[in-house]
């Protein structure tokens, strides 16, 4: 579920506020801020489906001044917000699973020049269930709905108590909390044929909807294969015409089943390989992370073109699992040591990255780092 509030008119505010000289700490004030530039081998280049990725050099960051309105939160030295465009930026923080220190993980909410505003430490039962695919998402009551893979899903409230849980040791990386209140959840985290690979929980905890792949994937091209479970089954998504959208990843398809279980079609087979967070945009066309080398986030129309495309160069060992389409056009991508936002014509208007730089294998940057993040409207 990825919900926008309306966006409020703070001009008068800023102005009262510059007027009376406040700039007391948790007040609104002005900062400058002058990135650094990319480390070079770590360069994010968009590239449009016209245009081949050899044919693309990432300029050196300029230095600039950027002067930004923000609820200051704390620094933190391990992140750094190398670009910031305000005036093309979709206002708002950005709440993100951080797993980079792997023996501290923790749910983050940053503004836009990296601070923390917001963080709930993961206590030390649960310290170990982030791999592979720690969720996190904005509810519409202001609360954080999180999956914890092999572990659960968990709602956590501003005051940083959980208010509901439901526990299962096979949920992987996808949970919506839906109009009804019911929590619909992928399951795919060692799943076998026998197992359900989405599931509808109500408040309660009771199962009031499943669906099985075994149903309708049977042949031999599906029945040997095994990679962290069968189908590894790794998003999930209940569309407006209540059908259900659902990321078979080692399938390398998307199945868009009817309130029945019955199969409506299938997508992408031959496009794309281990997709990630596949979401239908107002238009039809799907947005989703695709695991090619190099990665990419692609849109595809409802005939399976692909319509728009941006990759990140440079980066093979640092997965991209999450992308999300903002209200003003951009799109919001999530890698394991960054996070950026890209307008449809591929220019960088915000990056907030790890100071470290990218992880140095494909292990620790499939496990640790950002896994996906949502923006926050104001």
């Amino acid at each position: 579920m990825r919900c926008y509030l309306s966006l409020p008119f703070y001009v008068l505010v800023v102005i009262a506020l510059l007027a009376a000289g406040c700039t007391q700490p948790g007040t609104d004030l002005q900062k400058t801020i002058s990135p650094t530039p990319t480390a070079t081998g770590s360069s994010v280049v968009g590239i449009s489906p016209q245009t081949t990725p050899s044919q693309i050099t990432q300029p050196a960051s300029p230095l600039i001044t950027v002067t930004e309105v923000q609820k200051r939160g704390t620094s933190d030295p391990d992140f750094i917000v190398d670009i910031s465009v305000p005036e093309k930026i979709w206002p708002g923080t950005t709440i993100l699973p951080d797993n980079h220190d792997a023996a501290n993980p923790r749910i983050i909410e940053v503004n836009q020049l990296g601070e923390i505003i917001w963080e709930y430490p993961l206590p030390d039962d649960l310290k170990s269930y982030t791999n592979p695919g720690w969720d996190v998402e904005m509810l519409q009551n202001g609360n954080i709905l999180t999956v914890l893979p092999r572990k659960g899903v968990y709602e956590i409230n501003r005051d940083k108590q959980v208010v509901w849980k439901y526990p299962d040791s096979k949920v992987s990386h996808d949970a919506d909390r839906l109009e009804n209140g019911n929590t619909l959840i992928a399951f795919g985290a060692g799943d076998t044929a026998g197992d359900a690979q989405v599931k509808e929980i109500d408040p309660a905890g009771n199962r009031v909807w499943s669906w099985y792949a075994k149903d309708v994937f049977t042949g031999t091209e599906y029945t040997s294969i095994s990679n962290e479970g069968w189908t590894h089954t790794n998003a999930v998504s209940r569309l407006d015409s209540g059908n259900t959208l659902i990321s078979l990843r080692n399938f390398n398809v998307i199945a868009e089943v009817d309130p029945e279980g019955k199969l409506l079609r299938t997508i992408g087979k031959g496009i794309f390989k281990a997709q990630h967070d596949p979401v239908v945009l107002p238009d039809g066309t799907i947005l989703l992370a695709n695991h090619v080398q190099p990665n990419e986030v692609i849109e595809l129309a409802p005939s399976g073109n692909v319509t728009w495309r941006y990759t990140i160069m440079g980066r093979g060992s640092s997965p991209v699992r999450d992308a999300n389409r903002l209200p003003n056009g951009n799109t919001l991508i999530t890698a394991s040591d960054r996070i950026i936002e890209v307008t449809p014509d591929g220019q960088v208007v915000w990056l907030f990255r790890l100071a470290a730089g990218p992880f140095t294998d494909s292990t620790s940057a499939s496990g640790r780092g950002f896994y996906k993040a949502e923006r926050i409207s104001p």
